[in-house]
């Protein structure tokens, strides 16, 4: 086990890569058993939840090469099981998405209820809808047992606007016989990547980045050599690191159209970059300072659906508001666990009403100090290492495998910042 060891108090200064999109690797991951070709994927972060899909991969026969740093090539041609392991299902949340691809593969996927962030409940009756409706039988006695004797396409209208659910089905999709039809879709990057992917191998998908899929199923799909996009999520962390730390920071390998939701929400705060071309800049000495709504109300940061502000990022926000003048409501409307960390944000010192489980009022500026902390999640790990990094003396945060599920070499990407965090074995 791990801790991190931060001196607070320094601002960031320099230069970072974006990672590859944790959420788009996951589902594209899935997909190589879509066929028996190879399958080069380009732009993997080298994080936790990454490794374990593709130890899942690999315990299910499928030949996982690493070719260089950040490029893996794979080859399911010797597909010989289609039951997740026990104990890498418990691990993430993303092992529901080898349900549709080992569906359309061999007919058949077991696996145990999917692990993951505790960031509240978590449905996934919309996976059973979209895959049921494709012509799958599902039984949920203890363990997630699919079979089909064949898909075929079908009129799809998910209950939510589920990222993991449409994957899943649009994955399943690919191979049905006839048409099918996916409405209120997600329409986030990552199930766009997903997409291209797809039809990179040879897949008939329409409407992307639409609430509206429309897919013509194939008979086999190819090879392919593809690159994920940039983590957004990652880069709005950044973002709000540089400006918690009253820093600045170039980020690199940025795509402008995955900013502008982040954009209207960080500006609520006074927080402003320049991108040209794929560099994003966040400068030092910004205003920092909480823009009213007309008549002086106060706003509201609140995350929805792409392309709204990603649920993801709330926790970010959340300290970052702390380091900013004025009062402002984050609300978080997804998951009703999220926002519990912030008791440790308020022994820090932070000025925050938490109203109930979705909603947290915020007033800075405040005076952080270091403080024990420990990661619940991804994201919320992250918003503490933030937090850590704008307050006065040390902290230490504890439980950090949750955060670098997340966050590639994170430590070391923070250092060339200028950082002063250490992670320490803990024996």
């Amino acid at each position: 086990m791990y801790e991190y060891h931060v001196e607070g108090g320094i601002p960031i200064k320099g230069t970072i890569r974006a990672s590859g999109n944790k959420n788009a690797a996951l589902p594209c991951i899935a997909a190589v058993l879509l066929t028996r070709d190879d399958v080069i994927l380009r732009n993997m972060p080298e994080i936790e939840d990454t490794h374990v899909m593709i130890q899942i991969l690999q315990a299910l026969g499928v030949k996982a090469e690493k070719i260089e740093d950040h490029v893996w090539k794979f080859n399911s041609s010797g597909l010989n099981g289609n039951t997740i392991p026990q104990d890498m299902s418990k691990k993430i949340r993303a092992s529901i998405l080898f349900a549709g691809p080992l569906i359309a593969r061999s007919g058949k996927a077991v696996m145990l209820p999917p692990g993951g962030d505790v960031i509240g409940r978590r449905r996934l009756d919309s996976h059973f809808l979209a895959l049921t409706e494709l012509g799958a039988r599902v039984t949920t006695d203890g363990k997630f047992e699919f079979t089909a004797n064949k898909l075929v396409g079908a009129d799809i209208f998910l209950d939510e606007t589920s990222v993991t659910a449409t994957e899943n089905a649009v994955m399943a999709a690919v191979l049905a016989e006839g048409k099918t039809e996916i409405t209120n879709a997600a329409s986030e990057p990552h199930v766009q990547d997903l997409c291209n992917m797809l039809n990179s191998m040879g897949a008939r998908i329409g409407g992307i980045g639409s609430n509206i899929l429309k897919i013509e199923g194939v008979k086999k799909l190819s090879g392919t050599d593809f690159t994920i996009g940039p983590d957004f999520m990652e880069i709005g962390s950044f973002i709000g690191l540089a400006a918690a730390t009253k820093g600045s920071i170039k980020i690199t390998g940025v795509n402008a159209k995955d900013m502008r939701p982040l954009k209207i929400s960080f500006g609520k705060l006074g927080i402003r970059w320049d991108i040209e071309g794929d560099e994003l800049t966040v400068s030092a000495g910004q205003e920092m300072r909480v823009n009213t709504d007309l008549g002086g109300m106060i706003p509201k940061i609140d995350d929805s659906p792409w392309p709204g502000f990603p649920p993801d990022l709330t926790s970010i926000m959340t300290v970052v508001a702390t380091q900013v003048e004025g009062t402002v409501l984050i609300f978080e409307k997804m998951f009703e666990s999220r926002m519990f960390f912030v008791d440790k944000l308020i022994s820090m010192g932070a000025r925050i009403t938490l109203c109930d489980p979705h909603r947290a009022v915020v007033t800075g500026p405040s005076v952080l100090h270091g403080e024990h902390l420990v990661s619940p999640d991804v994201r919320a790990g992250m918003a503490m290492v933030i937090a850590a990094m704008a307050a006065r003396g040390e902290s230490v945060i504890s439980n950090v495998y949750q955060i670098e599920r997340g966050y590639e070499n994170l430590v070391e990407r923070l250092k060339t910042l200028g950082a002063h965090i250490e992670r320490v074995e803990v024996k």
